[in-house]
């Protein structure tokens, strides 16, 4: 470079002032044996030496000085130029700098990437899973004869016959209790009636006199109050009401027809309950 060149000359030209100063100096000394009229002569030549050297020395200064700063501007437009190297390198995607980093994200990416299609699958599968055990358990409670007959589910159907089947039996039930307090109503009241006379529970009013009946060959006379007799019959009644039950069991038949409107009509056949006064039924 020129500057240091420069200061490889100015270097020489400084060994070279000095070899001529030592130079003077041994000529200086050797001229001190020489009278002292010659030491006056060379101490003005000393003094007109250092002058010129410090002259030199200055000028040397300020051109280092001047080299330093043209070094310092040249390594600042070297070091601008390689910033905007990297810059446009990692503007463009070339920066050693910015394609480690991205290659990292990028396999950190495909990573999670993956993780959550797995995730997504298994998430599916169970939603799948889940609906189809809806499905399942839809078609098992809402199970449909067909098309062509048009009726209701099975499952609600079989609900609806046990519900109508419990209403009924409750309500042939309350109506076997009424036909058994209507019977025993309308035996007493058959019985006032016939006597005349209003009966208490205990107690029987006499009736009038009665004709004598003739009995021929051995026979047992019961000696048993009215009351009592009244009482061992309606006993007597309501265990043939009840083993008849039991025995006849109430048919009903329970038919469902479908109409255009989708109307679901019920038709209930109740076997008519025949109550007949006690004095029929005794016969």
């Amino acid at each position: 470079m020129p500057g240091i060149k420069d200061d490889r000359e100015d270097s020489d030209g400084e060994e070279m002032d000095h070899d001529s100063g030592e130079s003077d100096k041994s000529s200086t000394s050797c001229d001190s044996s020489e009278p002292p009229s010659d030491s006056d002569d060379s101490s003005e030549m000393d003094e007109e030496e250092c002058e010129r050297r410090r002259s030199e020395c200055m000028e040397n200064l300020m051109d280092l000085e001047r080299q330093f700063t043209l070094l310092r501007e040249q390594l600042y437009r070297e070091r601008i130029t390689q910033v905007d190297t990297k810059l446009s390198e990692v503007r463009s995607g070339r920066a050693q700098e910015y394609l480690q980093p991205l290659e990292q994200l990028q396999k950190n990416m495909r990573i999670r990437t993956e993780v959550a299609g797995i995730l997504r699958e298994f998430r599916l599968t169970n939603i799948s899973n889940k609906f189809e055990a809806e499905e399942q358990a839809s078609r098992q409670n809402y199970e449909v004869w067909g098309v062509l007959s048009g009726g209701v589910p099975e499952s609600e159907k079989s609900l609806l016959w046990d519900s109508i089947q419990g209403e009924l039996q409750e309500k042939v039930r309350r109506l076997e209790e009424d036909r058994n307090s209507v019977d025993l109503s309308a035996d007493l009241w058959l019985v006032e009636r016939n006597y005349g006379k209003p009966i208490r529970r205990g107690k029987v009013s006499e009736p009038g006199r009665r004709k004598p009946v003739t009995v021929s060959g051995p026979y047992i006379v019961y000696m048993l109050s009215d009351s009592d007799i009244l009482e061992d019959w309606t006993a007597i009644k309501k265990a043939l009401s009840v083993s008849k039950r039991k025995s006849d069991r109430i048919k009903f038949a329970f038919e469902i027809w479908h109409h255009g409107g989708g109307e679901v009509g019920y038709i209930i056949l109740i076997p008519q309950w025949v109550t007949s006064n006690a004095l029929r039924d005794c016969k």
